[in-house]
């Protein structure tokens, strides 16, 4: 780790598809913001990755996830750290005029690879919550979250180590 970031060997980070990363970080920040669903992967104790979707909030550069406090996912970070968590926008299915391998689809996808730590302070967790609901439920409406739910709320939040975004748009 250098400066508290992992130090990522440049062959591992350069996109074999270079003409199709997003480099526009604001792009990216929008994307993140107003994808309604996520998945984040974690590795399972048998060694299997695992991908759930989940929603979550993408606020002052983490990813926050409300789960239960038990569950795969959760026994999965509290063992290991390390996650990696996607959004994806889809666009378009592009249907081939010839060849069948031509068919194609218009997206965007951004990944994160990052460390995953569970919020155990009650405001922190309420804050987080409070900016889901304002996400999901922009119109308001709903009461306050009650201090029983928040004892059975987990918040993941995820520090990001490294993300990219790749789109195909024509």
């Amino acid at each position: 780790m250098d400066g508290g970031r992992e130090t990522i060997d440049e062959g591992e980070r350069k996109m074999r598809r270079s003409e199709r990363e997003i480099k526009d970080k604001k792009t990216v920040t929008a994307i993140l913001e107003q994808s309604p669903v996520g998945r984040i992967a974690t590795v399972n104790l048998k060694g299997f990755p695992i991908i759930k979707p989940v929603n979550f909030l993408y606020w002052d550069g983490k990813i926050y996830i409300h789960s239960s406090t038990k569950g795969e996912k959760i026994r999965d970070i509290r063992r290991e750290s390390r996650v990696c968590f996607e959004v994806d926008e889809p666009i378009a299915y592009a249907p081939a005029s010839g060849p069948a391998c031509v068919a194609g689809y218009y997206y965007r996808s951004i990944i994160i690879k990052g460390k995953a730590n569970l919020l155990d302070k009650s405001g922190e967790k309420l804050k987080i919550l409070e900016r889901l609901m304002e996400k999901y439920q922009p119109e308001g409406g709903y009461e306050a979250i009650p201090e029983e739910a928040l004892k059975k709320t987990a918040i993941i939040e995820i520090s990001i180590r490294e993300i990219t975004g790749k789109e195909r748009l024509g």
